[in-house]
């Protein structure tokens, strides 16, 4: 998914619903990390892939605390 895509399916949620969000990418982080130790990692990208969407996640999260809409 690109990234403008993400950011406006993850602004279009509530809170709950983005905690929900960052609580699954952080489950797939651990599956592909635990994968590749195992050697059963078929794409080594979507690790990167998902630590960006946590962290552009948490950014939205935490503007929500601030204050700050976009």
């Amino acid at each position: 998914m690109k990234a403008k895509e993400f950011l406006k399916e993850i602004r279009g949620l509530n809170a709950d619903e983005q905690q929900e969000k960052l609580q699954s990418l952080k489950e797939e982080l651990f599956n592909l990390r635990f994968q590749q130790a195992t050697g059963q990692l078929e794409n080594p990208m979507r690790i990167r892939e998902v630590k960006k969407s946590i962290a552009r996640l948490k950014t939205i999260l935490h503007e929500g605390k601030l204050g700050i809409s976009r």
